[in-house]
């Protein structure tokens, strides 16, 4: 008989290899995946008392360089608490502890004299040294139990950005910000996460690929130094002229990341519960809509220029104000300018110049180019509560809503789907995504990059470079009379003004403004767009005056921190 050997050794190698992956595996898993895990079964090993660690991914910043910085992580420390049944001298057992906690002999005594309970709490967050010593008291009572916390390094830093965890009703969960937004990946299952991993690993990579019941940790596009700057940019604006609220946005409008996005009033996600309206944990950048005024002028100026019927040498006759439907509307100083070009109609901010272009392009095909703009509609921003524009005036019958959107009133957005828009005409007509979160780390040590690959072009590449040439003009020469020019930089910028609306009586007030600004550079291969707008700033009345300076600034600080070279 013949039989070959062969087919044993290789079911024997077979046999080995099977072997040696599933413990390759299996160490893996536990040096590796569930690090923490045991790392959290040593502690409790220090203290009395049992219990599941409270446990959560984390949220990281990214430096300019590509480097992670902590932005939400997890504190470690002790719990205190004592067994009141095992307590004979209540008075003697607070003098013991006193020294290390920062409750009242009243408030001890309180708890330590329900003689029948077993449990009451008396510190949290202690640190090891402390908890060793409440230990060496030797104390049957004590009980000292290993627990961890939501912790934010920066503070107030990004804090609307980040959001916070928090109970809803009798759930404790992420709440506002990336906390709430990526709650799914962030959180930690009860489920054996040993045996997700096996059962997704062999019925389909691509579960865990994409992280379908995988948990892990985010990594943001926030840079925190220019998230830094935005803020105290912000702060200076608020101190001086003191708005209802104010918000700004860094942007990369070729892609969509968002390098930094902060508003005031703030909070600190470390001390949230000491907040006297929950109003400040809102995003109003996502969240509000507003009338953005002059800023829009040159979306409808690029609408002229891509569909053809206008170009920055076009002229028209300005007589300060004009009648449509037996409305008027008229420029900010109700004086006309004679015969004018399309250039000056942006530099000089022209009501009635923005109304004539979007004439020459028609009711229809300028409410088409903003919807397509997306104007009206969410952004896809990976942050929870996004609303979208009010945008019904771009169905009107009327001529008088489509030439009052032409400059920015009548209809509202909010300063995402704005910031959105205005970055196609900075990065050569594309609609793109605006997204804070860069990548998934997940658990089993799988990482994904968070791409957005859905750009869509709305506007011709040369519409996105006349528009740019006409705003750099506007920068140089007709914003503060030409005294910001960078002389080895070109900026396109524009400011807006807009009257508020007055929900009480309808119309608008005469002495309340929304001011807003926007910037992009180097303006024929932009890096950064950034925005700012101040809700009814005090004693002040055209956005000029409140943002310019501060967009300078930001302008500045960016270009020598990333070290942009000179365009021109």
């Amino acid at each position: 008989m013949n039989s070959s050997p062969h087919w044993r050794i290789r079911v024997l190698w077979g046999l080995i290899v099977f072997t040696a992956l599933f413990y390759t595996a299996r160490l893996y898993w536990l040096q590796i995946v569930n690090v923490r895990v045991y790392i959290a079964q040593a502690d409790h090993q220090y203290s009395s008392g049992a219990g599941t660690l409270y446990d959560r991914g984390s949220i990281f910043f990214s430096g300019k360089e590509g480097g992670l910085i902590s932005a939400a992580s997890l504190e470690s420390g002790f719990l205190f608490a004592i067994n009141p049944s095992l307590i004979k001298d209540a008075s003697a057992a607070f003098e013991k502890i006193s020294p290390f906690v920062s409750m009242t002999r009243d408030e001890f005594l309180a708890k330590a004299s329900k003689s029948s309970d077993t449990y009451e709490e008396i510190a949290h967050r202690l640190d090891a040294t402390v908890a060793g010593k409440i230990r060496a008291l030797d104390a049957p009572w004590v009980i000292l139990t290993r627990e961890q916390w939501r912790f934010y390094p920066g503070g107030r830093l990004g804090s609307n950005v980040l959001g916070l965890v928090g109970y809803q009703g009798d759930i404790f969960s992420g709440r506002y910000g990336l906390e709430r937004y990526y709650d799914d990946i962030l959180s930690r299952s009860k489920e054996n996460p040993y045996t997700n991993l096996f059962v997704e690993l062999f019925s389909s990579s691509k579960d865990v690929l994409e992280g379908a019941s995988i948990h892990g940790d985010i990594v943001s596009s926030v840079e925190p130094n220019v998230q830094a700057a935005l803020e105290r940019t912000l702060l200076d604006i608020n101190n001086k002229w003191q708005p209802d609220s104010i918000g700004g946005i860094v942007i990369n409008p070729q892609n969509g990341e968002i390098y930094a996005l902060a508003i005031w009033p703030t909070f600190d996600p470390n001390a949230f519960s000491t907040e006297k309206s929950p109003r400040v944990f809102s995003n109003p950048i996502v969240e509000n809509v507003y009338e953005m005024g002059s800023i829009i002028k040159p979306l409808t100026m690029a609408i002229g220029i891509d569909t053809a019927v206008v170009s920055a040498t076009t002229t028209y006759l300005d007589q300060g104000t004009l009648l449509l439907n037996g409305s008027r509307i008229s420029n900010f100083d109700k004086k006309g300018r004679g015969v004018v070009n399309m250039q000056e109609v942006l530099n000089q901010s022209l009501n009635t110049g923005a109304a004539f272009v979007e004439h020459k392009v028609g009711n229809a095909r300028f409410a088409d180019y903003m919807l397509k703009l997306g104007i009206g509609e969410e952004t896809g921003i990976d942050l929870p509560n996004e609303t979208h524009g009010l945008v019904s005036n771009l169905k009107s019958p009327r001529d008088l809503e489509y030439a009052t959107a032409a400059f920015g009133q009548g209809i509202a957005m909010t300063p995402i789907e704005t910031v959105r828009a205005l970055s196609a005409i900075a990065n050569g007509g594309w609609l793109v995504t605006p997204h804070v979160v860069r990548a998934v780390r997940y658990e089993v040590g799988v990482s994904r990059a968070l791409a957005l690959d859905d750009r869509t072009q709305i506007l011709q590449g040369a519409t996105s470079e006349e528009i740019s040439r006409m705003l750099v003009n506007v920068y140089d020469h007709a914003l503060a009379n030409g005294t910001v020019k960078i002389k080895n930089y070109s900026i396109a910028a524009k400011t807006g003004t807009a009257q508020i609306a007055n929900p009480a009586g309808g119309g608008y007030y005469n002495d309340r403004y929304l001011h807003s600004f926007f910037g992009y550079f180097p303006a024929y291969n932009s890096k950064f767009l950034v925005f700012l707008y101040a809700v009814y700033p005090k004693g002040v009345q055209y956005a000029s005056e409140t943002l310019t300076l501060p967009f300078v600034d930001m302008a500045k600080f960016l270009i020598s921190y990333y070290q942009v070279p000179p365009d021109r």
